[in-house]
Formats: C-alpha cells, sequence, structure tokens
C-alpha cells in the first residue's frame, strides 16, 4: 500500500512548501503578534457581472480582514491588496470592512488599516458608492471610542481617501504613499493642470502643508514598527485606562540638565524637544505632526511610566508664537486625548498670535478659538508650566485658569496681558520721548512694570498659579501632581456636544 502511485502523491504534497502569502496577508502577519491572525471572510468574492468584473474573481477580493493581538492586546485589522484590480474596493469591501468595525465597536478594541486603493470599484457604479456610506458612518461612530490608525503603503485615491481621513492617526511613506481624490491624469482633463501624485498627495505634502499625514516615515516596514509603538501609548477603549510600563525608564532621577536647557533671555529660542526628553521616561516621547506646524509641538510621552499627551510652544520656529496651523494641530491633539482619557501636560512659551494681515484674514481668531475650545471642553487631568513667558490672549487659551488644573511656572518666568517691553512703549510712549535720556527711563520703566504686573512671582502671590517649581524638581512634581488628578471628575453637566466655530 504504501508504494502505491497515489500514497506516493499525496506524500509529496504534503511535503511541498506552501505558495507564498499576498503582501496584504503577509504586511498584517508582519504587524501583529505571530501566529495571531485570524481572518475573516477570506472566501468572499464581489458579485459584479458588468463590464468584464465577472471573469476576474479572487478568493477575498482583494483585501484581508479579521483580527489578531499587536503586544497581546486585541485589535481588528484591514488591508487592501494593491495588486488586483488596482485595489479598487468594492461593494464587498465594504461588508467586510463594515463587519470589523463592528466588532471593534462592540468589543472595545483598535482598528488598523492597510490602505492601497484606487478608490471606489467604478465596475459597481453606485452599488460600491453606496455600500461604502456605511463604512464612513462606522469610522465615525468608532472615533473617539477606539483608536483607529490608518497606514498608507500606496496609492489611495477618491472615496477611499475619506476612510483614513476620518481615523485618528494617517502613518505615510515617503516617496510611496499617496492621498488625493482626483488624480493628475483627472486634473489635466479638467484644468490643463500638469501635476504629479507626490505633488497633490504625497507624503511629504500631506505631512508638511496639510497636516492630514500624523507620520512620515521611509519605509513600509517603519510603519508597521511605528503603529506598534504608538499603540502603546493608547487605551483600547474611550472606557479603558491608558497603559502603565514600569520599568528603568520609569524610575530614572531628573537631571540638572533641565535649567540649563531654558535660556534666562526671553527671546533666545532653544529645542523644546530637548527640554521634554530631560524630564519625560528615557526615550519615550514620540512627536505627533513633526512636519506640520513646527510652532508647536505636540507628542505622547510617559512619566513614571503614565501615558501622557503634551503640547508645548517651540520658541526655536516663528518664536513659539500661535498661528492658525498651529492651533489647529494643537486643538486636535488636545480633543484626541481627552476622548482617550490622557493627562495633557501644556508647556508655556510663547510671545503671543503671530501678527500679519494674512493671519487676520484667514480666521486666526476662528483658530484660536478652536484651540481654547479644546482646553475648556476637556475634561481629563490638565497642567500647564510656563517656561518663560505666557503672553496676551495665547495665555488663556494655552493655560486657562478655570479649565487648567494646576499651573506653575519656572523661576523668571513672566505672565502678562503683554511683554514688559511692549506694554511699557504703549503705556509711557510720552514720558519716555520727554525723558533727557529715553533709553535709561525706558529700561526703569520696563522693570517697574515686570515687577508690578508681569512676574510669575506676582501671579503666584496673587494665586494665579499654583506656585514656582524648580528645574530639577519638574518630573517629579509633575509626576506626584498628575497622580493626585488620575481620578478625577469632571462635573460638567449633560449635554449633546458643545458648538464650535467653523
Amino acid at each position: 500500500m504504501s508504494d502505491s502511485p497515489g500514497v506516493r502523491d499525496a506524500t509529496r504534497e504534503r511535503t511541498l512548501p506552501a505558495p507564498p502569502l499576498a503582501a496584504h496577508r503577509q504586511q498584517i502577519i508582519d504587524l501583529l503578534d505571530p501566529h495571531s491572525f485570524h481572518e475573516l471572510d477570506a472566501q468572499a468574492e464581489h458579485d459584479c457581472v458588468h463590464f468584464g468584473a465577472a471573469a476576474r474573481k479572487v478568493a477575498g477580493d482583494g483585501i484581508a480582514t479579521g483580527h489578531g493581538t499587536l503586544d497581546g492586546r486585541p485589535v481588528v485589522v484591514y488591508g487592501h491588496d494593491g495588486s488586483f484590480l488596482g485595489g479598487s474596493s468594492s461593494r464587498i469591501h465594504a461588508l467586510k470592512i463594515g463587519k470589523v468595525l463592528d466588532i471593534a465597536l462592540r468589543t472595545g478594541v483598535p482598528v488598523i488599516a492597510l490602505n492601497h486603493s484606487s478608490g471606489l470599484r467604478i465596475h459597481e457604479g453606485v452599488d460600491a458608492d453606496s455600500q461604502f456610506s456605511h463604512v464612513f458612518y462606522k469610522t465615525v461612530r468608532a472615533s473617539g471610542v477606539v483608536p483607529q490608525i490608518s497606514i498608507i503603503l500606496g496609492d489611495c485615491i477618491g472615496g477611499a481617501a475619506y476612510t483614513p481621513a476620518l481615523t485618528d492617526f494617517i502613518i505615510m511613506v515617503d516617496n510611496q504613499s499617496a492621498l488625493f481624490l482626483t488624480g493628475p491624469a483627472v486634473i489635466r482633463r479638467a484644468t490643463g493642470e500638469d501635476v504629479t501624485k507626490e505633488e497633490i498627495g504625497g507624503g511629504l505634502l500631506h505631512a508638511s502643508e496639510t497636516g492630514l499625514a500624523h507620520f512620515l516615515v521611509d519605509s513600509a516596514d517603519e510603519a508597521l514598527a511605528l503603529t506598534r509603538t504608538l499603540l502603546s501609548y493608547l487605551p483600547q477603549n474611550n472606557t479603558a485606562r491608558p497603559p502603565h510600563l514600569d520599568g528603568p525608564a520609569s524610575q530614572r532621577y531628573p537631571t540638572p540638565a533641565v535649567a540649563s536647557l531654558v535660556p534666562a533671555e526671553k527671546n533666545l529660542p532653544f529645542e523644546v524637544r530637548e527640554l521634554i526628553d530631560g524630564f519625560v521616561d528615557e526615550q519615550s516621547f514620540l512627536e505627533v505632526h513633526a512636519l506640520f506646524a513646527r510652532n508647536i509641538v505636540v507628542g505622547f510621552a510617559r512619566l513614571g511610566g503614565q501615558s501622557i499627551g503634551i503640547v508645548a510652544n517651540q520658541p526655536s520656529w516663528l518664536a513659539g508664537c500661535l498661528d492658525i496651523d498651529a492651533s489647529t494641530k494643537a486643538a486636535r491633539f488636545v480633543r484626541l486625548c481627552d476622548a482617550f482619557g490622557l493627562p495633557v501636560l501644556t508647556l508655556v512659551d510663547v510671545p503671543g498670535y503671530l501678527p500679519g494681515r494674512d493671519q487676520e484674514r484667514a480666521n486666526v481668531i476662528g483658530a484660536g478659538a478652536k484651540l481654547m475650545h479644546a482646553y475648556c471642553e476637556a475634561t481629563v487631568p490638565k497642567i500647564a508650566v510656563v517656561l518663560r513667558k505666557a503672553y496676551g490672549g495665547a495665555y488663556p487659551t494655552l493655560a486657562n485658569r478655570s479649565a487648567t488644573d494646576l499651573i506653575f511656572a519656572l523661576p523668571g518666568a513672566e505672565i502678562s496681558v503683554m511683554g514688559p517691553e511692549g506694554a511699557v512703549d504703549v503705556i509711557f510712549r510720552k514720558d519716555i520721548a520727554a525723558a533727557d535720556d529715553p533709553q535709561a527711563r525706558r529700561n526703569l520703566l520696563i522693570e517697574d512694570y515686570r515687577q508690578a504686573h508681569a512676574s510669575a512671582e506676582y501671579s503666584a502671590s496673587r494665586t494665579y498659579i499654583e506656585g514656582l517649581l524648580q528645574p530639577e524638581q519638574l518630573r517629579n512634581a509633575l509626576i506626584a501632581n498628575f497622580a493626585l488628578l488620575q481620578d478625577k471628575i469632571s462635573g460638567l453637566p449633560a449635554r449633546r456636544h458643545s458648538n464650535i466655530q467653523l
């Protein structure tokens, strides 16, 4: 029996190497913990019979959906096969994606999408278009409930671009990813304009100019690794606490180097990211939107193992002024932290809002209102530290006394409606002009104004802030005060939702 041809053939079949997995399935497997991916609807096929589509079918219809674990945490995941009909999104795609979104909402697990789609499948017309409206709806319903991360691994065009734009984070690969509604060929026919994919939707464009991309990386492997890192700061859902990671990095002691990183002179630039690295857990700071609106820095870090969100003015870029893009960037980040229960630390070093006709005409007031609204609406623990200066309307925006639980300042900081120099030039213009030594008179008045109103010591004496922190105390003080606030009760009245300017 053992020598029969049938048995020998069966044995040979069993020992043949397995065929290589399609790229999109392999990327999902590479992302998740080993042997944890469980695919759903793997045999699903499209049912379109028009325009030759009936002759082109593949199991799964060019998208893999399912669930697995990532660092031991359950997640749902889906990924497009860009090689099958251009990764175009069919009615079956929408049904499969909708199913895993339903699972995520029922079980409270994060959603990770690997996107590579040429858009809604034209062969299917309104069938695909109508069904994808349910995907958009469910993505919005999941927003602020479970973390949603979109990895763009190729072109993502037209209707397919909307889904990642609705999620919490977009990771793009430089010179590989593209997000746009109408491609170069359509634009050329409609307007005669000759453009490239990079110019209208490349990763660098969306990371640095539009702000649509939160991260720009150099390879698909780096995108997958970044996804694992990013999720480590986020809770499973909006009812769970953010992860707390203990280890050597969380036990680090503060270093006197923090004091040397902040110049005493109010107008000298410095790198605020170096300051952040100086007091958070070692190598724990993950910057978000690093290339967009660089006058403000936002990102995640850990303090004593606890995940927090950080918003910080960047004095080395536009002097740390707030402008439209910076306000929009920070507002969205604060709202994301609030949605998922991450405490917010704000490091304030701001001369005010960026002046100029372009900013005013483009509605800097509305953008600033969005940022103030985000801080005032957020119910998570909020601590602000004034590093050197907090002037004008930017101060009650970033460190609103009613909205912020605790406000501190470093020694020598100034808090005022205007910088002492500017205030004196307005109030004492005639006095200075009439003085025998105008410059000496101006310097004296500046110091008088600083002591009368602008010094952080004055604000502390009036209880406008909680007090002064020595730089070497910063880390331990923040850990202790966030621990105090960890069970904060919001106490807000019930309402459907707030309203904000367009």
